[in-house]
């Protein structure tokens, strides 16, 4: 499966999981037992859900650090886990290069967020990787 089905079904796994107010790491578990109507997560979808959890107060940490006048708590739900799956992908998954990561998420934020978000995710990625020392690859 493609990587940018799983980073679309981890997006979904992260976005119930911030809806509800769910542990990630519980509700991934609940996902890979019983997958429901869906099928199985791809192996990519679940790496990225638990790099994410297991980062996420750096990975928040760091795109609080590089947005300028929002905080990630108030940004909406999708744009925030977007923000979350590419800067896991910049800060922990040397596999992925930055630019991926980033063309990625705008693939993402075009199809699923309002008109601004786009724009505002590309221009919050490109700080974290400048933030993160790590120019685009």
């Amino acid at each position: 499966m493609a990587r940018s089905t799983a980073r679309k079904r981890a997006l979904n796994t992260l976005y119930e999981a911030d809806e509800k107010g769910q542990d990630i790491l519980s509700l991934l578990e609940e996902r890979i037992a019983v997958p429901g109507a869906q099928t199985p997560l791809p192996e990519y979808a679940i790496e990225i859900v638990r790099g994410v959890a297991e980062h996420r107060r750096d990975i928040d940490e760091k795109l609080d650090e590089c947005s300028t006048g929002w905080k990630i708590s108030r940004m909406g739900v999708v744009d925030r886990n977007i923000l979350r799956i590419a800067a896991w992908e910049i800060m922990y998954n040397d596999e992925v290069p930055d630019r991926v990561a980033i063309d990625e998420a705008l693939g993402l934020a075009k199809t699923l967020c309002d008109g601004e978000s786009p724009a505002f995710i590309h221009g919050l990625l490109s700080a974290v990787c400048t933030a993160h020392e790590k120019p685009l690859d």
